[in-house]
């Protein structure tokens, strides 16, 4: 190791596509076996802080911490560079020890083991670092000279400075050991949420060009909506500017003012919504925030009457959608499922896939509110067969988007620049828009949500469900959801189902 920088040294290291970030030189974990070879001088195994992973770092980009602090500082102002130097100030502050090549799971279970005797409930608390091996401080506050025993290591830790030009940004990780944690914490707290890329706001009044060309004739009925997440917010604003009739609700109320501001009125409850509506369409995140929409306080089916049409667009399988079925058609009323394929912008433009199911004058009545919302709709007959159908084409969709992330973590860690890999993949027959979309979200690394990873494993989930009670076996599918549980584990429910491809990369 070179005598610019020793173990220990806090420093601003510059990983190859990214900003200067705070960080400690350290020892490296178990999997970063060997570093990368050198071109431009020694290299040393850097610990980021607030992202907490590793990576070789050519000594050519570190620098002394608080030799360019104050100006590296002034350079950026992003939430997670703030967080980063706001972790490296409490450590300095506190001068707590830190315990190289051992990740999360590591110390959790170092954890475990030292507070097998019940009494002993104090957390575990670090001492000052000295030159001399760090010791551990055990619950009853005795020192304890024993290393650490040998621990487990999950392949996640693996970060090496081969994060070529295509790779993630190292603030999107969060899976490395453990920063130091404030007074009264606990690792049983863990993982922490990574904070969902900001979307920026929508503007209801702007008619997509698609919606423009449609040139659709309204249903001179009134129309309630229940939901207006990324899907439904998308959906009601084509209808809006189709000059459908609207009434909204939604669990935030502030997120119906945009909407209200563009002519729609506001139901307080869901009850409110179906009272002052002919049809109302619901779409929320799950079958069982579909089933409180229905059963729960002041839900749907206090207010649902003969004369009453509902319409269930929430991604839920076959049973839950007969549920309700017969929970609505119990009381006179009318019921369609309409899945729909798409993201949060074919959502917006009005070019979604509608997969319809049920009562068939329901079906022909919501016509012109199918027509602002997609480009095609299908009617499958019995409740069931549309969300069955839904079903099918989400666990395509979730199987294809793993085998890519497997494949760019592959190009990457073989060297291979994952932008020439998107390039070539575009002139073969693989090619389609879904892959290639994906494929730059990865590159950029950013993973802004068009469509949640947790949706995602949430519809692999109920395929696999489907796939039971048919005895149907999916040994990929299967597979691939435990993938996109471990990258919900890690953090990234809410971002795009394309940091799948944090899990498997890291």
């Amino acid at each position: 190791m070179s005598e610019i920088f020793k173990l220990g040294d806090l420093v601003w290291a510059k990983m190859k596509g990214f900003s200067p970030w705070p960080g400690r030189v350290s020892n490296p974990p178990k999997e970063l076996k060997k570093p990368p070879t050198a071109k431009k001088g020694p290299v040393h195994c850097i610990f980021f802080f607030g992202t907490n992973n590793y990576a070789w770092i050519e000594e050519t980009n570190i620098q002394p911490y608080h030799e360019f602090k104050d100006k590296l500082i002034k350079s950026s102002k992003t939430g997670a560079f703030k967080d980063a130097v706001e972790a490296i100030e409490e450590f300095i502050a506190k001068g707590e020890i830190f315990d190289d090549g051992l990740d999360s799971d590591s110390l959790f279970d170092r954890l475990k083991e030292e507070t097998v005797v019940p009494e002993k409930k104090t957390p575990k608390i670090s001492k000052p670092r000295k030159e001399s091996a760090p010791k551990t401080k055990r619950a009853d506050n005795s020192s304890d000279n024993r290393p650490a025993k040998k621990a487990r290591r999950g392949s996640s830790a693996s970060n090496s400075a081969n994060n070529r030009a295509g790779s993630v940004s190292p603030r999107l990780i969060n899976h490395s050991p453990s920063p130091p944690r404030k007074s009264g914490s606990t690792l049983l707290n863990r993982p922490a949420n990574i904070a969902r890329p900001v979307t920026p706001p929508m503007d209801v009044l702007t008619l997509s060009q698609t919606l423009k060309e449609k040139n659709i004739l309204p249903s001179n009925l009134k129309f309630g909506f229940l939901g207006l997440g990324i899907m439904g917010s998308g959906i009601v604003k084509n209808l809006i500017n189709s000059g459908h009739s609207v009434i909204v609700w939604n669990r935030t109320q502030e997120k119906c003012n945009d909407f209200v501001k563009a002519g729609a009125d506001h139901g307080l409850t869901p009850s409110d919504v179906v009272q002052a509506a002919d049809i109302t369409f619901s779409c929320v995140a799950d079958p069982q925030a579909a089933k409180d929409m229905v059963f729960g306080n002041c839900g749907v089916l206090m207010e649902i009457t003969p004369d009453k049409g509902y319409v269930e667009m929430t991604g839920i399988d076959a049973e839950t959608s007969q549920d309700i079925a017969e929970a609505i058609n119990a009381k006179g009323g009318r019921y369609l499922e309409a899945q729909v394929q798409g993201s949060k912008t074919h959502a917006h433009q009005g070019t979604l896939v509608i997969l319809a199911a049920g009562d068939r004058s329901l079906f022909d009545e919501c016509q012109s509110c199918f027509e602002a919302m997609g480009k095609n709709t299908f009617y499958f007959g019995e409740v069931g067969n549309a969300s069955k159908m839904n079903l099918v084409l989400q666990l395509m969709a979730g199987i294809t988007l793993a085998g890519l992330a497997e494949s760019m973590a592959l190009a990457d860690r073989a060297g291979l620049q994952q932008k020439h890999v998107l390039e070539v993949l575009e002139l073969t027959s693989l090619a389609c828009p879904a892959i290639l979309d994906k494929g730059k979200a990865i590159i950029d690394g950013g993973f802004p949500t068009q469509l949640p990873l947790q949706h995602m494993q949430k519809d692999l989930r109920l395929s696999l469900g489907m796939s039971d009670q048919l005895e149907q076996p999916l040994p990929l599918a299967a597979a691939a959801n435990e993938v996109y549980k471990h990258a919900k584990r890690l953090g990234y429910g809410e971002h795009d189902a394309s940091a799948v491809y944090i899990r498997a990369r890291f």
